[in-house]
């Protein structure tokens, strides 16, 4: 994103000018919440009906995972997750955007190595699983439980990518947090080694839900899941070339989760005012947007696809030009 520290204001962005660029696209229809699966731990429970690429939320109780969820999913606000009950179920939300995703919150005292657990109905056909570990708790156990969970899937489900969430960064001084981190990793990485296993596919990020590290860290997870990433990062690319923008991001604006960027730097304080641009778009538009689908009806459809883009420019907010232009399936 380009950086402008001079005053004035601009009606629209001119594709010449080194503005900054947010490339938002409101490609899912609505971020829509599926309720938690009830009953018990029959193998019928989980059978899933889509077949949509699926991310699992996974770690011990009480490390955040339900706190994440309805942060990154449902807009809750951070202070209030202090009041969520220990998830007892399997929680499901769904992600609409250029790719489906189904996103479970597991709950974490259930024993998923036993045995007689239906693995498959859980694990099979999943592309990523996030580990979530509370970086200000004891966190032998956490890792311990990872790396046995691990070396019990590698062999059947290969292809599963695996992260872990360092979360509750923000509770520590930043060289504590490094050394957290940097702990964690190696601890990980040694019991993996040692139990035969080099190399494994994990990444690593620090996260909170009081920042936006923690859309950041999904961010990256969903792109590992995209097919098309490189493709979209070529189309971005151009638009950024083309319009001299100096960075482009391509949102899903309900998660705030950025399916692809360019592949310039990220530029997190620029990253952090495109996602705060999104809720405001958001939040005014609940109040002040129409009824697309009615528009639709009544009106050539060509005119109709047309009528749907919508955009934003914002000038010199913290030395930064914002440019939000809004794209659809439709559009596509």
């Amino acid at each position: 994103m380009s950086r402008n520290d001079g005053d004035g204001e601009e009606d629209s962005p001119k594709p010449d000018d080194k503005s900054t660029a947010s490339i938002s696209s409101a490609a899912h229809e609505e971020t829509t919440q599926v309720n938690a699966l009830n009953g018990g731990l029959e193998p019928g429970n989980f059978l899933h009906i889509d077949h949509k690429p699926r991310l699992l939320l996974m770690g011990l109780k009480r490390s955040g995972k339900s706190s994440i969820s309805n942060v990154v999913f449902r807009k809750m606000a951070p202070h209030e997750t202090l009041f969520l009950e220990t998830t007892t179920t399997i929680r499901k939300e769904a992600m609409h955007s250029f790719m489906d995703f189904q996103v479970w919150d597991l709950p974490g005292q259930i024993d998923y190595l036993d045995p007689e657990f239906d693995a498959e109905s859980i694990f099979g056909g999943v592309g990523a699983m996030i580990w979530v570990l509370d970086a200000i708790d004891n966190y032998m156990e956490p890792v311990s439980r990872l790396t046995e969970t691990i070396l019990h899937l590698q062999h059947s489900y290969p292809d599963i990518k695996y992260s872990v969430f360092i979360h509750k960064v923000d509770s520590l001084t930043e060289d504590f947090r490094d050394d957290t981190m940097r702990d964690v990793r190696q601890r990980i990485t040694d019991d993996l080694y040692d139990a035969g296993l080099e190399n494994p596919p994990i990444t690593y990020y620090g996260t909170s839900i009081y920042d936006h590290s923690i859309f950041e860290a999904f961010s990256k997870v969903m792109q590992g899941l995209v097919p098309q990433l490189p493709t979209f990062e070529a189309l971005l690319n151009t638009v950024s070339a083309s319009c001299k923008f100096e960075k482009a991001y391509l949102f899903d604006v309900y998660s705030k989760v950025y399916i692809a960027s360019d592949t310039t730097p990220i530029d997190m304080k620029a990253y952090e005012l495109c996602a705060d641009l999104i809720d405001i778009i958001v939040d005014m538009s609940e109040v002040y947007g129409w009824d697309r689908g009615k528009d639709q009806q009544e009106t050539d459809p060509s005119k109709a696809v047309a009528s749907q883009s919508a955009e934003s420019f914002v000038s010199n907010i913290k030395g930064y030009h914002l440019y939000l232009k809004e794209i659809n399936r439709s559009a596509l």
